[in-house]
């Protein structure tokens, strides 16, 4: 498959079907007929291959990490460190989780968690819009999963959080909360939620969180009350005073919140990963013995930065990738190699860690590109079962949507072939 990356550029992002795509789910909404022009680099033109091996390899990481969450040992380390809102058990899981992996000549490895993982109804429609113009490619590669479906498990994921925490009351209302909306770059996927979501009965605002008001021991945008907050704020705390009305209501169980500050301190504070790829601290949380194998091998060496290790970490920084605990969308992460003194003074006054440089995969753009674009490729998953794997392709040290030729790609990868004598399903 990794020939393919260098050499097939004849599969690609069928630009007319996406068009029409896009303006079937956002025709009326002012933003179907120009998003790819507003937006040039949001989707790439080329999908990245990837091999079912490697697949299979991260849905196992996945899954692993959702059972290793699940023991005394991991909650109360990593809660341990969080704030104390992140102790209140509202009773649900916390939501969709991105899982980002880089590829190596090793298999992926796990290079983060995060707890509102943009782009998925997104790459969702990537999935069928896929234009083949060589037999023989198009004999090697086929999609790994049906759109229709994709967006169907996702909309499930809410829905799930939702009867988890208040059984078989109907969802009536959903906000969708993000700070000035409007101006998010992925602003047409909260549109995407509030289209698939209307279809399911569910009426769907989306909201900036000073339009929220409480009133009456509920949570309110205009003139109607909120049972259940989508939650994109990367306030993960609900620490700012915006949001205290809905950090109050989250404590009362007067709102569902997803994902909230509990799943964020399990799953996404960086400094977890000091545990995830840890085989003294797997071995002593009773992890299972194919699973500590798994996250060993998967998750890269990482390491709090403290005043002890900082002159070693120094030393050893071009082999390392610096990032902020409380980090979200790659703000204030380094290569090693390229931090200055100045950036060094600067991350020393906050909680970083520091990871094993992980080098990307690359995808070769065309048959001319001398420069080929890096690659990271995200598991959305749930419940440890993955949903929707798609790929960001970007240059510089972290994913953009500022490359030409770059953005989100769909993942194509080996047909499955069914023995002869193998019963038939459906």
């Amino acid at each position: 498959m990794e020939a393919l990356n260098r050499l097939c550029h004849c599969i690609s992002v069928d630009q007319v079907a996406l068009r029409g795509e896009l303006a079937t789910k956002l025709g009326g909404r002012g933003l179907s007929g120009t998003l790819l022009d507003t937006h040039p680099n949001l989707f790439a033109p080329l999908p990245v291959f990837i091999g079912r091996g490697h697949l299979d390899e991260m849905a196992r990481v996945v899954a692993a990490v959702e059972r290793l969450v699940a023991t005394p040992l991991f909650r109360s380390t990593a809660l341990g460190w969080a704030s104390a809102v992140a102790r209140f058990d509202p009773g649900i899981r916390g939501g969709l989780l991105g899982f980002d992996f880089h590829l190596g000549p090793h298999g992926p490895r796990l290079i983060e968690i995060n707890t509102n993982p943009g782009g998925a109804l997104l790459n969702a429609l990537l999935l069928g819009a896929q234009q083949v113009c060589c037999s023989g490619a198009a004999q090697l590669a086929s999609l790994p999963l049906d759109p229709a479906a994709v967006e169907q498990s996702l909309c499930d994921v809410l829905l799930a959080e939702w009867r988890m925490q208040r059984g078989g009351a109907a969802l009536q209302s959903l906000a969708i909360v993000d700070e000035s909306p409007l101006q998010q770059y992925l602003y047409p996927e909260f549109l995407l939620y509030q289209q698939a979501l209307g279809r399911r009965g569910v009426h769907v605002l989306i909201a900036d969180p000073h339009e929220i008001v409480e009133r009456n021991g509920r949570l309110w945008v205009g003139d109607r009350p909120i049972d259940m907050i989508y939650n994109r704020l990367t306030d993960f705390a609900l620490g700012q005073p915006v949001v205290e009305h809905v950090k109050s209501a989250y404590l009362a169980g007067s709102v569902v919140l997803s994902p909230n500050p509990r799943a964020h301190a399990l799953y996404a504070n960086k400094r977890n990963l000091c545990l995830l790829g840890d085989p003294a601290f797997l071995n002593a949380a009773g992890a299972d013995p194919d699973d500590a194998e798994i996250l060993a091998r998967a998750v890269p060496h990482t390491e709090l930065m403290t005043d002890a290790n900082r002159a070693d970490l120094w030393v050893r920084r071009r082999a390392l990738f610096f990032k902020p605990i409380g980090g979200y969308g790659s703000k204030a992460a380094y290569r090693g190699d390229k931090i200055t003194h100045r950036v060094w003074a600067e991350i020393a006054e906050r909680e970083y860690i520091a990871q094993e440089l992980v080098t990307p995969s690359e995808r070769h753009a065309s048959a001319e590109s001398i420069t080929p674009l890096k690659v990271d490729v995200r598991n959305y998953a749930y419940a440890g079962a993955v949903s929707l794997v798609a790929a960001r392709l970007y240059q510089g040290q972290t994913t953009n949507f500022r490359t030409p030729g770059g953005g989100f790609a769909p993942v194509l990868t080996e047909r499955v072939t069914t023995p002869h004598n193998a019963p038939a399903h459906g």
